[in-house]
C-alpha cells in the first residue's frame, strides 16, 4: 500500500491500482492510514490494460478465505464433539458462539436445565465457554449447540433423591387454575393439583398458597421420562398432624431416682420407727 487517497488506497501490484474504501475489509474500514506501508493480500475484480488501470478487493479474498474456513470446520464439526468458542451476540433467544470462523446458536432452553429468562443471566460477551454441538446443518451452515449437556441431568437421579412417599420442601412458582407448580431443585419442578392442596374444597390455588411461599410436601409418584411429579400438600399436613397425635399419645415415664429404685415416704419412715419401739409411739 503505498498511498491513502480519496475513497480508498494506492496500490502497487507492479503497476498502480486502486483499492476502494468499500472493498478493503468485508465491514466498514473506519481508519485507512493503518495500511499504508504494509503488504496485503487483494483480489483483481477489474483490469484494463490499455488504460493500465488496476481495481483490486481484499474484501472479496477475505470473503473466500472465511468462506474456505467454514467449509474446512463444517467437515470437521461432529455431532456431540465438545468444543471451546467465543460468545459474540446476546440475543433474547439464545446466544451466538464464535467457534473460530464459524457462529454456531446457542438457543435459550440449551443453556441450564432449569428455566432462563435471558441468556445474560449466564453468559457474557467475549467470554470464553465449552459447549456441545448438538446438530450440524451443512446445506444450510447452521450449528446448535447445548450448554447444559455438559452438567448432569437432574432427572436422571430423581427417583433416589426423592423417593415416593417422602416428605420434601419445595417453593411455588407458579400458579394456575389447576393446581400450583412447586421447585424442587434447579431444573426440577412438580405439581400440587388444586384438590391436594387441602383437604377442603377450594376455588383457586391462591386461597392455600402463594408464589415464593416455602412449603413441605408429599411425593405421590414420580415420572423421569416425562419429567413429572405428583406432590400433595393436604397428604403432607395430614403426616404432620398423625406424628404429633402419636407424640403426646406415648405413655410418659418418669425416671426413678434413689438407689433402691423407689421414693421413701413419710409413711415410710413412721412405720420403721414404730417397729423400734415395739409397736407403740
Amino acid at each position: 500500500v503505498r498511498e491513502v487517497v480519496k475513497g480508498g488506497l494506492l496500490v502497487d501490484v507492479g503497476i498502480r491500482g486502486f483499492l476502494p474504501a468499500s472493498l478493503v475489509e468485508q465491514g466498514y474500514a473506519e481508519d485507512l492510514n493503518k495500511y499504508l506501508e504494509t503488504t496485503i493480500k487483494a483480489k483483481i475484480v477489474e483490469l484494463n490494460r490499455n488504460h493500465r488501470k488496476v481495481i483490486l478487493s481484499r474484501k472479496s479474498f477475505l470473503e473466500e478465505e472465511t468462506a474456505a474456513k467454514r467449509q474446512e470446520l463444517f467437515a470437521n464439526l461432529e455431532e456431540g464433539r465438545r468444543v471451546k468458542g467465543i460468545v459474540r451476540r446476546l440475543t433474547n433467544f439464545g446466544a451466538f458462539i464464535d467457534l473460530g470462523g464459524v457462529d454456531g446458536l446457542l438457543h435459550i432452553s440449551e443453556l441450564a436445565w432449569y428455566r432462563v429468562n435471558h441468556p445474560s443471566e449466564l453468559l457474557n460477551t467475549d467470554e470464553e465457554i465449552e459447549v456441545v454441538i448438538l446438530r450440524v446443518d451443512k446445506e444450510n451452515g447452521k450449528i446448535s449447540l447445548s450448554l447444559k449437556q455438559l452438567m448432569p441431568n437432574p432427572w436422571d437421579s430423581i427417583t433416589e433423591k426423592y423417593p415416593v412417599d417422602g416428605i420434601v420442601k419445595v417453593k411455588v412458582t407458579r400458579l394456575a387454575p389447576f393446581g400450583a407448580f412447586v421447585q424442587l431443585e434447579p431444573g426440577v419442578e412438580g405439581l400440587v393439583h388444586i384438590s391436594h392442596l387441602a383437604n377442603y374444597h377450594i376455588v383457586s390455588p391462591d386461597e392455600v398458597v402463594q408464589n415464593g411461599d416455602e412449603i413441605d410436601v408429599k411425593v405421590l409418584s414420580v415420572n423421569p421420562a416425562e419429567k413429572r411429579m405428583r406432590l400433595s400438600l393436604r397428604e403432607a399436613n395430614q403426616e404432620t398432624k398423625n406424628r404429633g397425635r402419636q407424640k403426646y399419645s406415648e405413655p410418659q415415664f418418669t425416671p426413678q431416682n434413689t438407689e433402691n429404685n423407689h421414693k421413701v415416704t413419710i409413711g415410710d419412715m413412721v412405720g420403721d420407727m414404730f417397729e423400734e419401739n415395739g409397736g407403740t409411739v
